[in-house]
C-alpha cells in the first residue's frame, strides 16, 4: 500500500469529519421536523374520584410567618437559633438562621422539623420512644432531640417546625411551639 503524504492525510481526515457531521446534522434535522406524537389521552377525574386524595399544605407565606415568629420568640430570650419549616412531605419550605446561630444549627433544625412531621409528634416525645425502639434514630434525615413540633390541621400533620441552637432541646421546642401558635392566631 502506498504511503499517504501529510497533506493527503489531513484532507482525508477533514472530509471524514465533515461527512460525519453532515450525517449527524441531517439525522437531527430529520427528527426535529418529524411530527410530534399525539398527546396521551387525558384521564377524566373529579374530586369525588376514589383514586384521588386531597391534602392540605402550608403556604410559603404561612411558613415564613411561622419561622419569623419562632426566631422572634428565641430573640426575646437572647437565644441564637436556626429554624426550619418543612411541608407534609418533609420538603424544606423556609429556613432562617438567626444572627449568631451556630453552623450546626441549620441542618439540625431541618432534621428536627422532618422528624416532627414524619411522626406527627413533638420530637421530645419521640425521644422517649427510642427506649422501646432504639433503631428509630437510624432512619436517614431524622434527629431525635427536642426542638421539633408538628403543625396540624384536624389532627393531621401538614408541616413541621424545627429549631436548633439553644442550650437545650426544651428551649428549642418552646420556640418551635411559638411558631406553630403563630399560625392559629
Amino acid at each position: 500500500m502506498k504511503k499517504m503524504s501529510m497533506r493527503t492525510r489531513v484532507l482525508t481526515g477533514g472530509v471524514a469529519v465533515a461527512a460525519l457531521g453532515a450525517g449527524t446534522f441531517g439525522a437531527m434535522s430529520a427528527s426535529a421536523s418529524a411530527p410530534a406524537a399525539a398527546p396521551a389521552a387525558a384521564i377524566a377525574a373529579d374530586a369525588t374520584d376514589k383514586n384521588l386524595q386531597q391534602t392540605t399544605h402550608l403556604t410559603v407565606a404561612a411558613a415564613t410567618k411561622a419561622a419569623q415568629a419562632t426566631l422572634d420568640a428565641a430573640k426575646k430570650e437572647n437565644q441564637r437559633v436556626s429554624v426550619a419549616v418543612v411541608d407534609r412531605n418533609g420538603n424544606t419550605l423556609v429556613t432562617l438562621r438567626g444572627d449568631g446561630a451556630g453552623p450546626q444549627s441549620y441542618e439540625a433544625a431541618e432534621k428536627k422539623a422532618f422528624t416532627a412531621v414524619s411522626w406527627n409528634a413533638p420530637t421530645s416525645e419521640l425521644v422517649k420512644r427510642l427506649e422501646q425502639a432504639p433503631t428509630l434514630k437510624d432512619i436517614p434525615g431524622t434527629l431525635f432531640l427536642g426542638g421539633g413540633a408538628p403543625v396540624q390541621v384536624k389532627g393531621a400533620p401538614v408541616a413541621g417546625i424545627g429549631v436548633a441552637g439553644a442550650p437545650s432541646g426544651d428551649l428549642d421546642e418552646k420556640f418551635a411551639r411559638a411558631g406553630v401558635a403563630s399560625l392559629t392566631g
